[in-house]
């Protein structure tokens, strides 16, 4: 235990406590701080520099002076930045992924798996960056050429939630970097330490001093409202709720921006009944029990066709039975706690309403007793299609099952839901994995497959869970602007 702690001590040292402007680490303005709390136990893990308005605008300053600069620096060395970053960070993954479990609280192994997941984008884009194609081509009545290129939309307000602490800031950071766009970085209040020492990282891989800021702070309005008014911000890319999305939306009409939204999701997990149910049980522990449930791309609503809904919910509770809860440090912990004790109160608010509404608990139910912000890995059985629970983002390592008669009414049922984000379906039935991906209305369909995120694919959803691709080629585009030059043809008569 002494030997974990002074690990832990080693670790948090090196993590910068200031602001990044400009290139350099610097306290608040108004020398204000924010503490990072360990949700596992409720300790201060860091006092961190809490930046203000004018910290805000200073960083704008900072990306604003050196953005043409960098936007002419050529693709290559940009590339080869993200390369270096990418290597580094890989070679530190043990120092990110212990960070990473001590400010969120997930399991090390699985805070592991992020540095992977999270790296991914930093090799991945410094691959497309000189793939960034413009096209040259005749009219089609040959009178001109037409010449379109893509250049980078300019200073981008990066806005990153506190569940994937590294991945997120990737995500972000490397299309930016590719494009050839500045940042200013707003991770959460909650999860910032890891940005932190990205940040870091990606400035001894190379960066140029401003063209990545970094304005930790308690208050994300103080961030984003003097920012979003200032007509050198080009663009804002936000991962988080629908409800704060939507007001950063509406911001940004102001100036015009460009927006990249990656907001809510309530994920259908279906089940029919020719599926392999134990690929299915499989595919679902993955599907919600990544991050504790605390996923965007989370499985919500577990819908199983009536024949195969008793053994499906046995076999999946069993499995979800077996998890032991605990700090992400523990060797044999494979659930950490939930982000605080809010987030706890609403996930067991939904349970209880849910109960109340006939649902029955199969396993789990309540919180954790002792410190940190535990609960139970939970199934419910049998919840009324009307139930609260299955309308709303559970955000928690909760499972609630209903059941289906058709596939039409599988389908019907996916769709009744504001959000439009992931979604998963079990069966052996190819024919039938095209007609429901077709007639479902989110952004990612999983077919037979709990985990489908990856940085060569596109990221985004429908409806009210956001606009705007993250990953893929598609992720470079939302840093671009296209401009058309039309020339004339010296060949035309």
């Amino acid at each position: 235990m002494a030997d974990t702690a002074a690990r832990e001590a080693e670790l948090l040292a090196k993590v910068p406590t200031g602001l990044l402007i400009n290139g350099e680490w610097r306290d608040a303005s108004d020398g204000g701080t924010f503490d990072v709390i360990d949700p596992a136990t409720g300790n201060v893990l860091a006092t961190l520099a809490s930046a203000t308005s004018e910290d805000a605008l200073a960083a704008l300053d900072a990306a604003d002076k050196v953005q043409a600069a960098w936007a002419r620096t050529a693709p290559r060395e940009r590339a080869e930045i993200l390369r270096r970053g990418f290597e580094l960070v890989t070679e530190r993954a043990e120092d990110f992924a212990l960070l990473m479990t001590l400010e969120m609280g997930k399991p090390l192994g699985e805070a592991r798996g992020e540095v992977a997941y999270g790296a991914e984008f930093l090799r991945w884009f410094s691959e497309e960056t000189v793939r960034d194609y413009g096209r040259y081509v005749t009219t089609p009545e040959g009178k001109n050429k037409i010449l379109v290129q893509r250049k980078p939309v300019g200073p981008c307000l990066l806005i990153t939630p506190w569940n994937f602490p590294l991945a997120m800031a990737t995500r972000k950071v490397a299309p930016a970097v590719a494009a050839g766009c500045t940042m200013v970085l707003k991770p959460a209040k909650f999860t910032p330490l890891t940005s932190q020492l990205f940040a870091a990282t990606m400035m001894e891989a190379g960066l140029p001093a401003g063209v990545l800021n970094v304005v930790s702070s308690n208050s994300a309005s103080a961030i984003s409202g003097p920012l979003m008014q200032d007509s050198r911000l080009r663009k804002v890319s936000f991962t988080g709720s629908t409800p704060v999305g939507k007001r950063l939306m509406k911001d940004a009409a102001d100036n015009v921006l460009r927006t990249s939204m990656e907001l809510g999701g309530n994920a259908p997990f279906i089940v029919f009944e020719d599926a392999d149910l134990d690929k299915a049980v499989e595919g679902a522990m993955a599907a919600k029990m990544r991050n504790m449930g605390e996923a965007c791309t989370a499985a919500n609503r577990f819908l199983v066709q009536e024949s195969v809904a008793g053994e499906f919910t046995a076999k999946f509770a069993e499995a979800m039975a077996a998890l032991k809860t605990g700090r992400g440090t523990e060797p044999s912990a494979n659930v950490g706690p939930l982000i605080d004790a809010g987030a706890r109160e609403d996930v067991h608010g939904l349970v209880t309403a849910a109960v109340e509404a006939g649902a029955e608990v199969v396993t789990g139910g309540a919180p954790v007793e002792g410190p940190g912000y535990f609960y139970q890995p939970t199934v419910l059985g049998n919840v009324p299609n009307d139930a609260d629970i299955l309308r709303n983002e559970i955000f928690g390592p909760v499972a609630p099952v209903t059941t289906f008669a058709t596939e039409e009414d599988a389908i019907r049922l996916a769709n009744a839901s504001e959000y439009g984000l992931a979604s998963y379906l079990y069966t052996r039935d190819y024919a039938r994995m095209f007609r429901v991906a077709e007639q479902i209305e989110f952004g990612m369909v999983g077919f037979n497959a709990g985990v489908i995120s990856n940085a060569a694919a596109p990221f985004g959803g429908v409806k009210q869970s956001g606009l705007g691709r993250e990953g893929g080629a598609e992720g470079i585009a939302e840093y671009t602007t296209t401009q058309y030059i039309g020339i004339a043809d010296p060949y035309a008569q």
